[in-house]
């Protein structure tokens, strides 16, 4: 079975100015995770890779290029979970941790709980040697103008994202060359969101999901609308009921619009090697690498293709 990775940097209204570095950062990212596929390692080290790849690249907002809360702190979340077992770890609420799916990872590998948050997820990375960074190394110049421009969350949160001034999530997902299923999603959240406050990303069936008897999912876009959908859940509650992918992802992402209000998008695989990647926001970077090459995309029907070094 051919392996196939799809990551995502975000559903949000890209301005020209980040469009050629969000492409180019999808594609790193594509590549990044497809290597460890092509190598014989599993979904789950793939989607890491790749949600690594682009937490280590300040155009997206995750990682380094996490944008700011209420009180001028990173705050970052992330999961990650193998649709073999079904086994899954998350983290919320983080300070300053440069690459939180990978602290995601550990908690799934390493305890016995699915989700630690906020000083119990630090104290967890301090005990496994993941140290925190200063907020310095991890946010952009660029942020730090845009946050001190707009304190306000509740006149901000939501004119931010609608707008060209708001960042979002980044994820992956990757079905290996044995049948297995695997997401990851990863975000520094919503600027001037109020301290403590938790998105969707986090979150198990609505940030991201992943089952071998359905498919795997990462979702991006407004957190508080997605989570009240489960969004992750719901586009495969619609596979199962023998839906494509793509129709799948434009139901679900239309029932959020209509229902709450919101606007997002997803990337999916199958486990026989499907993918889709569908939002109904202005853009969103997108990359897939397939038997066919790597295809990417940044605007609504875009759907481009270039083939990969032998």
């Amino acid at each position: 079975m051919p392996a196939v990775l799809v990551v995502h940097g975000g559903a949000w209204a890209i301005p020209d100015d980040f469009a050629v570095a969000s492409v180019d950062g999808v594609k790193v990212a594509a590549r990044a995770g497809h290597s460890v596929l092509q190598s014989g390692g599993s979904a789950l080290d793939a989607v890491e890779a790749a949600v690594r790849a682009l937490e280590d690249n300040t155009v997206f907002d995750a990682g380094h290029g996490a944008v700011l809360n209420a009180e001028g702190e990173v705050e970052v979340d992330a999961m990650i979970m193998d649709g073999r077992t079904l086994a899954s770890g998350a983290v919320s609420s983080v300070n300053n941790i440069a690459n939180p799916v990978s602290l995601a990872r550990a908690v799934m590998d390493k305890t016995a709980h699915l989700i630690l948050t906020s000083r119990g997820a630090n104290l967890f990375a301090e005990s496994i040697g993941i140290a925190t960074v200063p907020t310095e190394t991890l946010v952009t110049e660029t942020e730090r103008k845009e946050w001190k421009k707009n304190k306000n969350y509740l006149t901000g949160v939501m004119n931010d994202f609608n707008s060209e001034l708001a960042h979002d999530t980044v994820g992956a997902v990757a079905v290996d060359s044995d049948g297995n299923v695997a997401c990851a999603t990863s975000t520094g959240g919503i600027r001037n969101k109020m301290v403590g406050r938790v998105g969707d990303s986090p979150i198990i069936g609505s940030g991201g999901y992943a089952d071998n008897l359905t498919g795997a999912v990462s979702c991006t876009g407004h957190g508080e609308s997605i989570l009240k959908v489960t969004l992750a859940r719901l586009i495969l509650f619609h596979i199962e009921q023998g839906k494509s992918l793509a129709d799948s992802s434009r139901l679900s992402l239309q029932y959020m619009a209509d229902r709450v209000r919101g606007a997002g998008g997803a990337i999916v695989v199958s486990p026989s090697g499907e993918w889709a990647a569908t939002f109904t926001t202005k853009r969103m970077a997108w990359a897939a690498v397939d038997h066919d090459g790597l295809w990417y995309g940044l605007n609504p029907k875009e759907r481009l293709n270039e083939q990969l070094p032998q």
